[in-house]
């Protein structure tokens, strides 16, 4: 039976996708010199968030995570963040591949949240393979990729935030159910406002917050109440 190890030795964001994605650059060991056909790959990425520490702020961010610091060595548990396939082309001894990750902005997404309240350093991940090798001289057997594979990465900070600046330069996302969208849209064309930022800050507006609110400044309120 063929050994094979995996490794990750890179990654960066992918400014020519159409959606925000991470580029890992995966390197695959297969022992002794028996060619490989390919390799059908299972990838699960988990986010191992107690093998790091956090500044203050970074603690504030994620307590709707993990609740109180205090209460993290039984809550600071994996967190899942991506499984893709793979298709590794065919190589004898070892090879280099790309494992393109498409990836969300979406906050109702755990691993966004936790990637969101990082300000500096790397995010500790593990990856996982599993799946079925093609190999053999003059001809192919087919071999498992035993499920315990794994290898594991710390990708900087700045390679996620990079790849969120390129696709919501300066912005957050939100996601909303359709009949809210569609109220929302109701209210910006009975309006005749120009976008959904002057929507909101109107629909804020006509809340009208305390003086002491940050939103003051935002909206330009005066804290009338619209009628």
């Amino acid at each position: 039976m063929t050994e094979f190890s995996f490794s990750c030795v890179g990654v960066r964001a992918d400014r020519y996708a159409a959606g925000p994605t991470l580029v890992f650059r995966l390197r695959v060991t297969a022992s002794g010199d028996t060619p490989v056909h390919a390799i059908a790959l299972r990838c699960q990425i988990r986010i191992e968030p107690a093998r790091r520490g956090y500044a203050a702020t970074e603690a504030d961010g994620l307590t709707d995570l993990f609740g109180e610091r205090g209460r993290w060595g039984s809550t600071l548990q994996p967190v899942q963040f991506a499984q893709v396939p793979l298709m590794v082309s065919a190589f004898t001894g070892e090879t280099e591949t790309d494992l393109v990750v498409p990836c969300t902005y979406d906050m109702d997404i755990a691993a966004t949240r936790y990637l969101d309240a990082l300000t500096d350093g790397e995010v500790p991940l593990l990856m996982l393979f599993s799946g079925t090798a093609f190999t053999g001289t003059g001809g192919f057997r087919v071999e498992p990729v035993p499920w315990d594979r794994e290898a594991s990465f710390r990708m900087p900070v700045a390679t996620w935030r990079e790849m969120v600046e390129q696709h919501f330069p300066g912005c957050g996302w939100i996601r909303l159910p359709g009949d809210t969208m569609d109220a929302l849209l109701a209210y910006r064309s009975r309006h005749a406002l120009p976008s959904w930022e002057a929507t909101l800050k109107a629909l804020l507006a006509d809340v009208g917050p305390p003086a002491n609110d940050p939103l003051r400044a935002l909206t330009g309120t005066t804290g009338r109440t619209r009628t």
